[in-house]
């Protein structure tokens, strides 16, 4: 897991009870404090956001060049039965 370069900040958030105990269990389990098994569950979150979103854009490029070379062949078979 990548570990974030960035400073560490304190804050407060309110979860149901039962999360609660689940990340006391993964916590003492893996032998992480409550903090980090909430900071590794949001890393997971995020670094999977971050692959939704570059697999989203390959995709769009991916069409985008296929349309490009579909019309690139399209010209280039027009400017060749021209000359010939």
């Amino acid at each position: 897991m990548p570990a974030l370069n960035t400073s560490i900040r304190k804050v407060t958030v309110s979860l149901p009870a039962e999360l609660v105990e689940f990340a006391d269990r993964l916590a003492e389990q893996l032998h992480l404090s409550r903090s980090q098994v909430v900071s590794r569950a949001l890393v997971q979150a995020k670094t999977m956001e971050e692959e939704r979103l570059a697999a989203e854009g390959y995709r769009y490029y991916a069409q985008e060049a296929q349309e490009l070379a579909a019309a690139s062949s399209r010209a280039v078979a027009e400017a060749v039965s021209d000359v010939g």
